[in-house]
């Protein structure tokens, strides 16, 4: 199917998940992934309307860059090793995978401007999974205050892949407490006013328990040599 085909069902049911949370679906920036497909696929989705472009390596981000340069909004969603933060950093708008005190050190000696970040928060403790504890999270974007190059504007976290609507939102609120508890804390460096969570088979679990940013891939662009049907 044409990604704008699947933006029209993606479109109609984060307005249903809006409508059960009594929010607005302006509150909800969606990201595509295009880390399985082409720079032309991501072409599409930019046509389709779609501003905001999510890669998890450096290598597949800066291919697409030089094919679509600035023209979306870049964000970095996977685990980011800190040797390759210099490949990246001129390029990408959000960091959504701050995980620990390096990465922050050589983000902010490598940026020339403020740079977006979320903190990842391993909330479901799978051991197959990046994140900071959950229990660790506040004293973590404390411990980043000097770091002047960080704008920390909210959390991340990857739920279970499961079925279990009961976990995925066991998760998801659990990710939403932790923000509250930044928020209130009053940082001038960490608003964390955002939630990045949800994927193609729960972001409208995700929508309904707080996200503000939803990283969709599979569903809205496909895979290469396999689009969704």
């Amino acid at each position: 199917m044409r990604v704008e085909d699947n933006l029209k069902q993606i479109k109609t049911a984060i307005h249903e998940a809006c409508i059960k949370a009594n929010r607005e679906p302006e509150e909800i920036t969606l990201i595509a992934v295009t880390k399985y497909v082409s720079a032309d696929r991501a072409q599409e989705a930019l046509e389709a309307g779609i501003h905001h472009l999510g890669e998890n390596r450096d290598e597949g981000l800066l291919a697409k860059w030089e094919v679509l340069k600035d023209r979306p909004t870049w964000h970095f969603i996977g685990t980011l090793q800190t040797r390759k933060v210099k490949n990246i950093i001129d390029k990408v708008d959000y960091i959504h995978s701050l995980d620990r005190l390096s990465l922050a050190k050589e983000i902010n000696k490598r940026a020339d401007r403020k740079i977006n970040c979320f903190v990842q928060v391993n909330v479901s403790g799978e051991v197959s999974k990046q994140g900071i504890n959950p229990e660790e999270a506040a004293d973590f974007i404390s411990s980043l205050a000097e770091y002047k190059n960080l704008n920390i504007i909210g959390l991340m976290t990857m739920a279970p892949h499961t079925s279990d609507k009961d976990l995925l939102r066991a998760c998801f609120r659990k990710l939403k407490d932790i923000q509250k508890q930044v928020k209130n804390l009053g940082f001038d460096f960490a608003p964390c006013t955002e939630l990045s969570m949800g994927m193609s088979n729960d972001f409208s679990l995700a929508i309904e328990e707080g996200a503000t940013m939803i990283r969709i891939g599979t569903a809205l662009v496909g895979q290469e040599g396999q689009e969704v049907k």
